[in-house]
């Protein structure tokens, strides 16, 4: 079924996004703008250093320059800082870890106890996502969940019942950095009053995609 402003895909899971989807908040392993990661030089105290990524995602080190480390993991930093510093240092052996984690996290909204911005890591589900903002608002309705998620380029809504999650009906949804889980009324769960009746969320989310 499609609507001038409504293309629906049915799916079984909300589509995990892709890596330049998570340039602007990336997932857990990722490293993204404002991050604040401490580089380990291995013998040499001098280079060893704790940087914060700029808004462009870009870093700097003596020998080294400007790095984009944007979309990429401590490992991959670690190993591209290696490469650069082979023309200085004899077989460098560098440690990234990132210290501290803006970029990476989940916007809830609605009708929880506490909306706002909280981490995403690699554990990170639609119910802890909802735990973490202190569980559903005193009229919050937990057949009222939908995530909002960026893949491609393109924006997908997924509906969700919390309590069916909890009853092992279907998967707790991963949550990614740069989703958005909106709990009660909202213009994107207005989209899916066309399907609830011939599509309840008792045994499945209902997944549609944005045009």
């Amino acid at each position: 079924m499609s609507t001038p402003d409504l293309d629906v895909v049915r799916m079984e899971a909300l589509p995990i996004p892709t890596r330049p989807d998570l340039v602007a908040a990336d997932r857990g392993s990722y490293i993204g703008p404002l991050d604040t990661i401490a580089v380990d030089v291995f013998n040499v105290a001098e280079l060893s250093r704790e940087l914060r990524v700029d808004s462009s995602g870009r870093i700097s080190m003596p020998l080294v320059g400007e790095m984009d480390v944007r979309a990429k993991t401590a490992n991959e930093v670690a190993r591209e800082i290696e490469t650069a510093l082979g023309r200085y240092v004899r077989q460098p052996q560098v440690t990234v870890n990132v210290r501290i984690s803006v970029s990476q996290v989940v916007t809830v909204d609605g009708s929880v106890n506490e909306p706002g911005l909280y981490p995403v890591t690699n554990q990170t589900t639609l119910v802890r996502a909802i735990a973490s903002a202190k569980g559903l608002a005193e009229f919050g309705e937990s057949n009222d969940v939908v995530i909002l998620r960026t893949v491609n380029s393109r924006r997908v809504a997924g509906l969700y019942n919390l309590d069916a999650i909890r009853r092992g009906a279907y998967q707790d949804p991963a949550i990614y950095a740069n989703d958005l889980v909106i709990v009660g009324d909202s213009k994107e769960r207005r989209l899916f009053r066309d399907f609830i009746a011939i599509a309840p969320l008792l045994t499945a989310p209902l997944i549609i995609a944005l045009q």
